[in-house]
């Protein structure tokens, strides 16, 4: 029998789960309050007609597409991918791309902020000992993990830098992940190192590789520390939202 490993957080209010301004806000409906709306669809129905007078429950939500554990479409990135085509939005992600084996490096280990290495992935998967093969899931275990919700969740864990990134793509993944609130550096740090270097290539630099190889992220991932190196599944097919640059997923490791 398969386990199955949640490897996604929890939508969530009041948590320090994004920047200011960019938290999801949830209100909750439960079922006394729209008792009064059940029964309007119901000509003659009062509340108390209701079993325990009671309605239904449901939630209305107010977030972007980037909110809780999402997967990131190329068209977040930039206009273009591979080279200069259109760059396509997450209705157009190919659904084999979100169900493959998975492969994790672990960088728990490399100080908040640091820019990760081609070198540096290289020496993780032999570390491992693991080949990679085209369309794996390459998801990255930061020190960000742990933190989510945290107030420093958002300035924790490394990043993956260009090189680093395309040095995945090269050899066929299409789709990666990471546990910290960005697939890049977090920005505090890049900011700083910017205005030292005045060097705007360093912005997002990760994310903007797909202008060479299109390819999507899961950012927000969780649980990564209950995962072997290899040998299982990953699942993260995204919510199938028209033209837009990402959409949420319940992303699930399977091990058999």
């Amino acid at each position: 029998m398969a386990t199955f490993v949640d490897i996604s957080v929890p939508l969530q209010s009041g948590i320090a789960s994004d920047p200011p301004g960019h938290c999801p806000q949830i209100t909750y409906i439960d079922h006394r309050q729209s008792a009064k709306d059940v029964v309007s669809f119901f000509p003659g129905a009062r509340e108390e007609d209701l079993p325990d007078g009671e309605g239904w429950a449901i939630e209305k939500i107010t977030l972007t597409t980037h909110g809780g554990t999402h997967l990131d479409a190329p068209y977040h990135y930039a206009t273009t991918m591979n080279g200069g085509e259109r760059a396509i939005t997450i209705d157009e992600v190919p659904l084999e791309w979100c169900f493959q084996p998975g492969v994790k490096l672990d960088f728990r280990g490399l100080p908040d902020g640091y820019v990760v290495t081609a070198a540096d992935v290289a020496a993780e998967l032999e570390r491992i000992g693991h080949e990679l093969a085209p369309l794996e899931i390459v998801v990255v275990n930061t020190a960000a993990g742990v933190r989510y919700g945290e107030a420093d969740y958002v300035s924790r864990g490394c990043g993956m830098g260009a090189e680093a990134t395309l040095y995945l793509l090269e050899r066929g993944v299409r789709v990666t992940g990471t546990d910290a609130w960005s697939w890049d550096a977090p920005f505090s740090y890049t900011a700083a190192r910017y205005a030292q270097s005045g060097d705007a290539s360093i912005i997002w630099e990760g994310h903007k590789a797909s202008r060479q190889v299109g390819y999507c992220h899961l950012e927000k991932l969780h649980n990564l520390e209950a995962l072997p190196a290899d040998g299982f599944t990953v699942a993260c097919f995204p919510m199938k939202i028209h033209a837009a640059s990402a959409g949420w997923t319940r992303a699930v490791a399977i091990l058999p």
